[in-house]
Formats: structure tokens, C-alpha cells, sequence
């Protein structure tokens, strides 16, 4: 018997017949929740590893490859209506770099953001009508993303992992955490502009849910009324 020690990636876990304990069952339960959620839990819960199951679960791309993955899964015997139906992105915020003024960080955030979109414009390349223009500002590239989608027939699936790991570094740092913690969070700062736009890109009709993992609630809080 082999123990996925450290492993939160789904697919990998699957196809290396490591051993799994399924708790697929939960997805629907997920799906009725809601389509804007947020999961808190300690850190080493399971958090991505459930965030990549519902990502390979959801993809639209990875729809041939049900049967190997879901088959004789809970979810494989009896899956809902939403399966592989959504363009996935997944943001992983364990990635941006909690170092340097509120300048830096905010770079560093855009650079995983507009990474991820250059990696989702390649791998829905021959599903998209039109090119993903892709800025520095990377609210403005994800504005381009969704403009490009709203003309698609299917809907984007947005999962972010670890939101609030690079601001809880930021905050227990020695150096003026606190100061550049509240420019992250506090007026125009990096995380709230950027939590913002995804409000009101779960409006518009081209982002239809979010999936959001991360340990506490202080980030959020601070954030929105």
C-alpha cells in the first residue's frame, strides 16, 4: 500500500494507484452549497488536494479522462449535471512572494495570475474563438480573459488555493508587517483590488463559481464589509 505523503495532486494520486480515500460523495454537497465558496481549515487538512479533485471533476477538458479518474469513484457511479462542464484556473497564492514593499508583492502576485492565464490560454487554445490579451496589470489581462469567455458556451470555474498565505506572511513579519499588510488589504491595496474584480466578474456572466481554500478568515474579513 502506497501513502501519498505531501501529494495534493488528484490526478497524479489516481493514475500511480496510490491510496485514496474517497470522499467524492462530498462534491455534490459542495456544488449545492453555493457558487461563491470559501473553505477554512488548519494547514496539512487536505485542502489542495480536495481544490485538484474538484478541478479535474469540473474540467471540461479533462472530460475524456472521467472513467480512468471518477469511474469507480462515489462520485464516477453518480456524478452531477455540472461535470466536466467549466473552463478550470487555478490560482495557488503560496506561489506570490511576501517579500519586498507593497510595490513587490503586488508584481508578484500579478506574475502567478498572468502565468496562470498564459498556461489557460494554451491549454483551452483550440476551444477559445479569440485571443487572451495578456498586460502587466494582471486584473486587466483576467478582464480580457472574461471577455473572450462571455463569447464561449461554457463558463469559468475559479480556484484559488491559499488565499491568504502570502498576506498571513506579510502580517507576522518583523519588517513593517503590519504597515504593509494594511496596504495590501486596506483602500486600492493588491488583495482588495484584486478580490474586487472577482466580485464583480461573478456578475457578469462569464465566471460562474469560485472556490476559495485558505487557514483563517482575517484576510477576508479585512477586505470586505
Amino acid at each position: 500500500m502506497r501513502f501519498p505523503y505531501g501529494l495534493a495532486n488528484f490526478e497524479r494520486i489516481r493514475e500511480e494507484r496510490l491510496y485514496y480515500i474517497d470522499r467524492t460523495d462530498r462534491i455534490r454537497l459542495v456544488e449545492e452549497s453555493g457558487d461563491q465558496l470559501l473553505l477554512l481549515r488548519p494547514r496539512r487538512f487536505g485542502k489542495s488536494l480536495w481544490l485538484s479533485t474538484l478541478e479535474n471533476y469540473y474540467d471540461i477538458a479533462r472530460a475524456d479522462r472521467f472513467a480512468a479518474l471518477f469511474g469507480d469513484l462515489a462520485i464516477g457511479q453518480n456524478p452531477t449535471s455540472n461535470c466536466n462542464r467549466y473552463f478550470t484556473m487555478r490560482w495557488d497564492f503560496s506561489l506570490v512572494e511576501p517579500f519586498g514593499d507593497a510595490g513587490s508583492i503586488r508584481g508578484s502576485l500579478h506574475r502567478h495570475i498572468n502565468s496562470c492565464i498564459a498556461e489557460f490560454a494554451l491549454r483551452y487554445r483550440d476551444r477559445l474563438t479569440q485571443p487572451i490579451e495578456r498586460h502587466e496589470d494582471a486584473l486587466q489581462s483576467f478582464h480580457s480573459l472574461l471577455a473572450v469567455l462571455r463569447h464561449s458556451a461554457h463558463k469559468l470555474y475559479l480556484f484559488i488555493d491559499e488565499y491568504d498565505n502570502f498576506a498571513n506572511e506579510v502580517l507576522v513579519s518583523h519588517q513593517r508587517g503590519e504597515q504593509r499588510y494594511d496596504e495590501l488589504v486596506g483602500g486600492e491595496g493588491a488583495i482588495k483590488s484584486l478580490f474586487k474584480a472577482i466580485k464583480a466578474a461573478a456578475g457578469s456572466g462569464a465566471l460562474e463559481r469560485v472556490f476559495i481554500t485558505g487557514v483563517t478568515p482575517v484576510v477576508m474579513a479585512d477586505i470586505t464589509s
